[in-house]
């Protein structure tokens, strides 16, 4: 696993995912790499289950690189949240053997929450799509990130 990816000859679709211990935030690109579009929210089960929908949901759209966001403190530096989603994106390839490369998700989610309280939806319906909305933003930035997909994961006062 890495921290790049684009630019590696990655044939297929890509997916990102935005990682929970209760749900998981799903988006995913076109064939052609260019559009990221959100797909589901996942509520997680048991690692069985979980794993029988990640291997069915990467034949079935065709995934050939998922990426996963990595929850990074405002310094630069990794917090226990990012130990989960490397845990989960290690056992994410270990069951589907599509390669994982984790991304910056700074402010993500605090993104979608802003889109979507503008669009005037019930609570209840914000919680609904936040998550696969987060995964979108980050997979947009990954695709938005240049030909290697690296992050900067330096704090945001760094020069």
């Amino acid at each position: 696993m890495s921290e790049d990816g684009v630019g590696s000859g990655v044939i297929g679709r890509i997916a990102s995912v935005d990682f929970g211990t209760v749900r998981i935030g799903i988006a995913i690109t076109d064939r052609q790499q260019k559009i990221a579009s959100p797909l589901d929210n996942y509520r997680r089960q048991n690692d069985v289950q979980d794993g029988d929908y990640f291997r069915h949901l990467a034949a079935k759209e065709q995934i050939s690189l998922f990426v996963v966001g990595l929850p990074i403190h405002l310094s630069g530096e990794e917090s226990q949240k990012s130990l989960e989603a490397r845990d989960f994106g290690n056992w994410l390839q270990n069951q589907t053997s599509v390669p994982v490369v984790f991304f910056d998700e700074r402010f993500t989610t605090q993104m979608a929450d802003e889109m979507l309280a503008v669009g005037g939806l019930t609570k209840k319906q914000r919680q609904g799509r936040r998550d696969k909305l987060a995964a979108q933003i980050l997979l947009t930035a990954y695709l938005e990130s240049g030909p290697m997909g690296k992050t900067d994961t330096r704090g945001l006062d760094d020069p």
